[in-house]
């Protein structure tokens, strides 16, 4: 199912490890090393980290964008998204938001992107909502805003249609999201919390990853309605859909990485389970390696590490 191909040491980055970007055409890993303030720079040739831009106020989301070599860290502590020259890493804009700034994600209608953040610490009780999804240019230029009812925590847009899809736990429910007309459009409630989401937008099904009890929920997202609760091993933060092999890859919080097979679009099967340190948690996939790269966080005597497997 997955083999176990390489170790890439970060004995550098200390704490925890947050979510990934990637260079396809110039095998370049970014990695938001949450914690270490850092992002960290890995050339996937060499298997080494080769660069580190520090002084980031616990990155969070990161998107390179091919077309304009533009690399987009959004960060935590500030609400700060920072664009950077992907070659040089010169800073080329600045943008500010309320709190929070988390998830990227790519706008393919816009060629830019959108980021989640928090509604400022003191505005948390306004009526006009505590979160929202903030729109950048190609060029980090900010063109618009959502406003949500709290903290969006993953999201994921449709591409043959307008809509986005926004975990908000807070509410208990996934918000979408009108992009065109830039207003929520409908609330589909869920039963647990529901952090981080996954799209298979062939089969019309929303994956989402949920704490308590760990399961993933599955969503139709034709109806808003729930098909699917497969039990997994502890809480998750990046769920992966692999469209080529009809699987999920579940990176969970209590040692496992768990494949689910995808018998139809309503039943889910677990067939392998890969013992992973605990707190390993975070990952990107890259489809078109068929690669998934698992974020080892530093525990005990154990450096930070990057794993990275192949897909069979």
């Amino acid at each position: 199912m997955l083999s176990l191909e390489a170790h890439i040491p970060h004995p550098s980055v200390k704490g925890r490890i947050d979510h990934f970007g990637v260079d396809v055409k110039g095998q370049r890993l970014f990695v938001a090393a949450f914690e270490n303030h850092t992002l960290e720079v890995v050339d996937l040739k060499s298997g080494q980290r080769v660069h580190a831009i520090g002084n980031l106020a616990e990155p969070q989301g990161v998107f390179y964008d091919p077309t304009t070599s533009h690399l987009f860290v959004a960060c935590g502590l500030d609400g700060v998204t920072k664009v950077f020259d992907g070659k040089t890493f010169q800073v080329l804009a600045t943008i500010k938001f309320p709190d929070d700034a988390d998830n990227i994600r790519y706008d393919p209608r816009s060629k830019g992107v959108i980021v989640g953040y928090a509604g400022a610490k003191q505005l948390r009780k306004r009526e006009e909502g505590t979160g929202g999804l903030g729109f950048i240019d190609s060029n980090g230029k900010k063109t618009g805003d959502i406003v949500i009812d709290a903290h969006p925590e993953s999201f994921q847009l449709e591409k043959s249609s307008s809509r986005i899809f926004v975990n908000v736990p807070e509410k208990k429910e996934i918000e979408v999201i009108d992009g065109g007309k830039r207003s929520v459009v409908e609330r589909w409630p869920v039963s647990e919390d529901n952090f981080p989401m996954a799209l298979d937008e062939a089969n019309h099904r929303l994956l989402l990853g949920a704490w308590k009890p760990p399961q993933l929920l599955v969503f139709d997202t034709t109806t808003g309605k729930q098909v699917a609760a497969p039990e997994i091993a502890g809480k998750t933060d990046d769920p992966f859909y692999d469209s080529v092999r009809r699987r999920v890859y579940v990176l969970t919080s209590v040692g496992y990485l768990e494949v689910f097979e995808q018998k139809d679009a309503d039943h889910y099967n677990r067939i392998a389970r890969y013992p992973t340190p605990a707190h390993s948690l975070t990952g990107f996939f890259v489809p078109d390696w068929g690669k998934l790269f698992v974020a080892v966080p530093a525990q005990n005597d154990q450096s930070a590490e990057i794993r990275v497997y192949q897909a069979h």
